[in-house]
C-alpha cells in the first residue's frame, strides 16, 4: 500500500501545483449556505441595480439547490430542510421576478415554511433581513437600545466586550432597528401572510441571565451623562463611523458578505442613496466575493485565498518542495505582501504587540486571526530560516500568536479575552456560539501543533504548558475535543492531539491515549471516518452515514502523529482514504461540509480540503512510517 500511497501523494501534489495563480495564490471556492446567494438577489432587486444576468444565474442555482420536498438544506442529512435557509431562498425567488408566486416550487416551500412555525421561528438573521424589507415588524426583534453602543470600556459589561464579528453585525442590526427602517417598493414580495402566531419567540423570554444582562446594559445607560436625543444622535454616529472606519479597500465591511449586506441598509437608513459611491463600491465588493461552481455562481460568505494559499503551500513542502522551488517563492511571496501592518480592534487589548498576523480573506488588512496567521507561518516558516527579512515578518507572527494567548491558556480566533460568558444571553440568536470569542480546542491544538514544530516552543515552554493544561482540562468524557471552525469532535481531536504531540506530549498520556481511543471507536466500518453538522448543533457527536475526504485525513493524521507503528486503524483507514481520493468529486464524501462558521445558520464546503487535509496526511505516514 506504501507505493499506492506514494503515487497518489505524488500525483496529488503535481495536480494542485499546477492550479496555482500567476501570483502565487490558488483560488479555491468556500462554498457556505444558500443564504449569501438569496441575499444578493435581494439586494440587487431591492435596490434596484441593473444586475439581471446574474439574479438570473442565482436564481438558476438556487432552484439546484431545492430538494423535492420544496425545501433547502445548509447540510445534507438534515432533516426534512432548514426554515430559515427556506425562507431566505423562498423571498429572494419571489423577489426575481422570475417566477410566479403560485410556481410548484414557491408552493412547496411557502407550505414548508408553515408546516415548521412561519417567519416567527426563523433565525435572528433572517428576521433582520425580513424586518428591513418590511416583512417583520421590528418590535419583535432584539429590543435593545442603540444607546448601548455608548457605555465604556470601564463598565462591567460594554459593546466593546462582544467578539469582533459579533460588533461586525451588531451595529448595523442596531442602527437599522433604531431607524425602523425598511425598503419597500411595488416590486417587494409581500410574505407577511407566513407570520403565523401573531407573537415573537424566545428572544422576549426573559430568564435569569438575560434578565441580569439587560439591568446592566440599562444601567451603563443611565450612567452616561446627556439628554436623550443627543445621546441617541451620538450613538447613531457612534455605529456610522464604526463601520465606516472598517471598510475596506475592496469596499467591503471588514471582507464579509453578511455585514457588507446589512451595512448598506444600515446606511440606507440614515439617508445614503443607493448610488452613492460608499454603496456602490460595496456592492462591487460583494461580487468579486463570487466564484465559480459546478452549479453556477455562489456569492461566498468571504473568500478563501489567504487561507487556501498558506494551506496549500504549507502541505506542498510536507511533501517534499523545497522552499527555494518556484511554487513555494511565489505563494511565499504572495502570503509576506498581505502580512497586517495595520492596528485593528485587537490591539484595544493588546496595546503593546505590534501587528503581524494574516486575514481570512485578500482583501482584509485590519481582522487578523489567529488560524490563518498560524497557516502562514508554517508556510513561511523555511524560508524565513534562509532569508533574514522573511525572518523579521516571520517573528512578528510568532510575537502576535503569542500576545493573543487568552488569560485561561488557550487560543481564541480574532481577539484576546473576549469571554464574558453573559453576553450568550444577548437577544440573537446563536450568541452563545458568537458574542464571545472563547478559547477553543481546534485554536489552541493548531496554535501548539505551530508552535512545537515550526517555532521549537515546546512543553516546557510557559505559554506552551499552559495552552496544553487548557487543553487537558477541556477534554470530553469520552476523550474528544469539541471544534469550533470544523466539524465538529473529530476536528477538535485532531487539532488538540497533533497540537499536544508537537509540543512534547508523549503518546503514553493519557489524554492522547483516550483520545485514541475515541477515534478507533468511532472508526465506520469502511475504514473512514464521518461525522455529522448535528454534532455541532447538539453538542454531542453525531455519525454520518458515510465517510469524508476531509474527516477521514483528520483522524487518520491524529492517529498517525500517536503511534511509532501503524496500526490497524491506520492501515485500514488509509486503505478508504486512497479509495475515497479515486471516487467522484461530486459525491458526498468530498462535498459534505466540514467548515463550522455559525450554528444553524451555515457551514463550509472548502473546496480545497479535499487536497489539503489528505496530502497532509499522506506525507505524515510516509514520512513517519518509510
Amino acid at each position: 500500500m506504501k507505493g499506492e500511497i506514494k503515487e497518489t501523494a505524488d500525483k496529488m501534489a503535481e495536480e494542485i501545483r499546477e492550479r496555482q495563480n500567476p501570483d502565487g495564490t490558488w483560488s479555491f471556492c468556500f462554498e457556505n449556505s444558500p443564504m449569501t446567494d438569496a441575499y444578493m438577489i435581494i439586494l440587487i432587486r431591492s435596490l434596484y441595480f441593473k444586475e439581471d444576468a446574474l439574479v438570473s444565474q442565482l436564481v438558476k442555482r438556487l432552484l439546484n439547490r431545492q430538494t423535492k420536498e420544496g425545501t433547502w438544506k445548509l447540510f445534507k442529512d438534515e432533516a426534512e430542510g432548514n426554515l430559515s435557509a427556506t425562507i431566505e431562498a423562498y423571498f429572494a425567488l419571489r423577489y426575481s421576478g422570475l417566477l410566479h408566486e403560485k410556481d410548484p416550487r414557491l408552493v412547496k416551500a411557502e407550505r414548508f415554511i408553515k408546516h415548521m412555525g412561519g417567519l416567527e421561528k426563523a433565525h435572528s438573521l433572517t428576521k433582520m433581513m425580513l424586518a428591513v424589507h418590511g416583512q417583520y415588524e421590528w418590535r419583535h426583534i432584539m429590543p435593545v437600545p442603540i444607546e448601548v453602543l455608548l457605555i465604556p470600556r470601564t463598565f462591567p459589561i460594554s459593546f466593546w466586550d462582544f467578539s469582533s464579528y459579533a460588533r461586525a453585525h451588531i451595529v448595523p442590526f442596531l442602527l437599522v432597528r433604531d431607524a425602523r427602517y425598511h425598503l419597500q417598493s411595488a416590486r417587494t414580495p409581500n410574505i407577511r401572510h407566513l407570520f403565523l402566531q401573531g407573537r415573537s419567540d424566545s428572544l422576549h423570554d426573559i430568564d435569569e441571565d438575560r434578565f441580569f444582562l439587560f439591568e446592566k446594559l440599562k444601567e451603563g445607560i443611565k450612567g452616561l451623562a446627556g439628554f436623550p436625543e443627543l445621546l441617541r444622535s451620538e450613538a447613531r454616529q457612534f455605529a456610522k463611523d464604526y463601520m465606516l472606519k472598517r471598510i475596506e479597500r475592496d469596499g467591503t465591511y471588514l471582507s464579509y458578505f453578511s455585514t457588507t449586506f446589512f451595512m448598506i441598509y444600515a446606511l440606507k437608513s440614515i439617508g445614503y442613496r443607493s448610488d452613492s459611491s460608499i454603496i456602490k463600491n460595496a456592492l462591487d465588493g460583494l461580487k468579486r466575493m463570487i466564484c465559480q461552481t459546478d452549479n453556477g455562481p455562489h456569492v461566498q460568505n468571504s473568500p478563501s485565498l489567504i487561507w487556501d494559499t498558506a494551506l496549500i503551500s504549507h502541505a506542498l513542502q510536507e511533501s517534499g518542495l523545497s522552499f527555494e522551488n518556484e511554487t513555494i517563492r511565489k505563494s511565499v511571496d504572495y502570503l509576506l505582501k498581505h502580512q497586517h501592518f495595520k492596528f485593528g480592534d485587537w490591539a484595544i487589548d493588546l496595546p503593546d504587540v505590534s501587528p503581524g498576523g494574516w486575514g481570512f480573506s485578500e482583501s482584509n488588512s485590519i481582522h487578523p486571526d489567529v488560524d490563518d496567521t498560524t497557516a502562514a507561518l508554517r508556510a513561511i516558516t523555511y524560508s524565513a530560516g534562509a532569508k533574514p527579512e522573511i525572518r523579521h515578518a516571520w517573528e512578528r507572527g510568532v510575537d502576535w500568536v503569542l500576545g493573543m494567548q487568552n488569560r485561561d491558556g488557550g487560543w481564541p480566533a480574532f481577539e484576546k479575552n473576549k469571554t464574558k460568558g453573559i453576553l450568550a444571553s444577548f437577544p440573537l440568536d446563536g450568541a452563545e456560539a458568537a458574542a464571545i470569542d472563547p478559547s477553543t480546542a481546534d485554536l489552541t491544538g493548531r496554535t501548539l501543533e505551530f508552535l512545537g514544530s515550526r517555532a521549537g516552543l515546546t512543553k516546557d515552554h510557559p505559554d506552551v504548558k499552559r495552552g496544553i493544561t487548557w487543553l487537558t482540562m477541556t477534554q470530553e468524557e469520552d476523550g474528544s475535543w469539541a471544534g469550533r471552525w470544523g466539524i465538529h469532535f473529530i476536528y477538535g481531536t485532531w487539532a488538540a492531539v497533533t497540537g499536544m504531540r508537537a509540543a512534547g506530549v508523549p503518546s503514553s498520556n493519557k489524554r492522547i491515549g483516550k483520545a485514541e481511543k475515541w477515534l478507533e471507536n468511532i472508526q465506520r466500518t469502511d475504514g473512514g471516518w464521518g461525522e455529522s453538522c448535528y454534532s455541532d448543533q447538539r453538542g454531542k457527536y453525531v455519525p454520518l452515514s458515510f465517510s469524508t475526504v476531509s474527516q477521514t485525513a483528520w483522524a487518520l493524521d491524529a492517529l498517525i502523529s500517536i503511534s511509532d507503528q501503524p496500526t490497524p486503524a491506520i492501515e485500514k483507514g488509509m486503505g478508504r482514504l486512497l479509495e475515497l481520493l479515486h471516487s467522484e468529486e461530486s459525491s458526498p464524501a468530498h462535498t459534505y461540509p466540514t467548515g463550522a462558521v455559525l450554528k444553524d445558520v451555515f457551514y463550509a464546503h472548502y473546496h480545497s480540503y479535499q487536497y489539503i487535509w489528505p496530502l497532509l496526511t499522506l506525507n505524515h505516514y510516509l514520512k513517519k512510517y518509510g
